[in-house]
């Protein structure tokens, strides 16, 4: 046992005593599943390939890092993380059975994972069933968290929060008549219904609101039945694949309103890239959990780290990871060495941290587990992509 190879121990005496005291703090730790006295087994799960993988990837490596650096500075209260991440490609249908061999298989203490909300949204009763508890890295959708769930936390900004926070950018930029394109997956209908509150509590109609496949070819005709409505600002619920087209396609028929996109979009240098031209996205601008851009003073250390470790492009996704990461570090620690899932739950139910790579803190509360609050505001600048402000949205 650890416990006896310590030097200075020798005496019988103090033998029994430090084996008494093992004894004492082993049924605790040793009887929680994923931990035993060397390690903490952390679960993740999100689409490791796929159509999806380059957006989840560099999430959870962002928390592999994290985790790796807790491992260096000597592991939480001495024991080791070991993170053990299950593929569910973004899907629904693939989801379920990731996260069951996730949970049954590998027997992880607690969860660190989820990066789509269509695959989320399958997990969460499988989860809540297996009484496990779970940091919700990136997935955004207002179901996994509202109403408050004991096992579930969030480190990332919900769907009602972006919506809130892309309408206010454009109503605060004096933009009267707003539009809506929405890819209609259980992704963005769940951005949907909380835009068209939005709306409803600003007191005001979109102009239009358009659909588009979640990984359309031609947009077209989308494009100019929403050029004829003349808007001056149009709110993206979309992912990179549809928004690319989208834009191009604008941009093509000379549709240049503000453009407003959420967290999947924060990437604007890919998407300028996608569309062939950084003038595509002068006038688009997205509302993201990230505090900072990838080229900030503040997330210098954690880029260093991700691009020598993964060979990863340091970007916006890794952000989410790393600050997820920390906030279940700093809770195991809180939790102390006799780690349980009872504690960690109690732990997080009242934390706050302030991360390295957000704008504003994570904190969480006994009756609210949307834990992060503060979203950065980007824009395509000067051949980078340039935090421009933050904004807290309220309901």
């Amino acid at each position: 046992m650890r416990t006896l190879t310590m030097t200075g121990l020798a005496t019988m005496t103090g033998l029994a005593s430090v084996a008494a005291l093992s004894l004492m703090a082993a049924p605790a730790a040793l009887a929680e599943t994923g931990v035993t006295a060397e390690t903490i087994v952390i679960g993740g799960m999100g689409g490791l390939t796929g159509p999806s993988a380059g957006l989840i990837i560099p999430q959870l490596n962002g928390v592999q890092a994290v985790f790796e650096e807790a491992n260096a500075a000597g592991g939480i209260h001495g024991r080791k993380i070991v993170y053990t991440k299950q593929d569910d490609e973004c899907l629904p249908s693939r989801g379920v059975g990731a996260v069951k061999k996730l949970i049954h298989e590998e027997k992880p203490f607690m969860i660190v994972g989820g990066g789509c909300s269509n695959a989320a949204i399958a997990q969460k009763p499988e989860v809540i069933e297996a009484k496990i508890p779970w940091v919700i890295v990136a997935s955004t959708a207002d179901s996994l968290t509202e109403p408050v769930n004991p096992y579930i936390f969030t480190t990332m900004s919900a769907a009602w929060m972006e919506v809130y926070g892309q309408l206010q950018l454009a109503l605060d930029q004096g933009k009267t008549r707003i539009a809506v394109v929405w890819q209609p997956d259980a992704w963005g209908k769940a951005r949907l219904d909380p835009m068209k509150q939005a709306f409803k509590a600003k007191g005001i109609e979109p102009v239009s609101i358009q659909e588009i496949a979640v990984e359309p070819t031609d947009t077209t005709p989308t494009v100019l039945q929403l050029q004829a409505t003349k808007p001056d600002a149009v709110l993206l619920l979309l992912f990179p694949k549809a928004a690319v087209p989208f834009l191009r396609d604008a941009y093509k028929v000379g549709l240049q309103p503000l453009m407003v996109g959420g967290s999947p979009l924060g990437e604007i240098d890919v998407l300028a890239k996608g569309v062939g031209s950084p003038d595509s996205v002068k006038n688009l601008r997205a509302v993201t959990a990230a505090g900072y851009g990838v080229d900030d003073p503040q997330v210098a250390k954690w880029k260093g780290i991700v691009e020598k470790r993964f060979g990863d492009r340091f970007n916006v996704l890794h952000m989410y990871g790393i600050s997820a990461g920390q906030f279940a570090v700093e809770a195991l620690k809180q939790a102390g060495p006799e780690l349980t899932r009872e504690k960690i739950l109690q732990v997080m139910s009242n934390l706050t941290v302030k991360t390295d790579t957000y704008a504003g803190p994570l904190e969480c509360k006994p009756t609210d587990h949307q834990c992060h609050k503060a979203l950065g505001i980007f824009a395509f600048q000067d051949g980078r992509v340039t935090g421009i402000g933050v904004t807290k949205p309220t309901r």
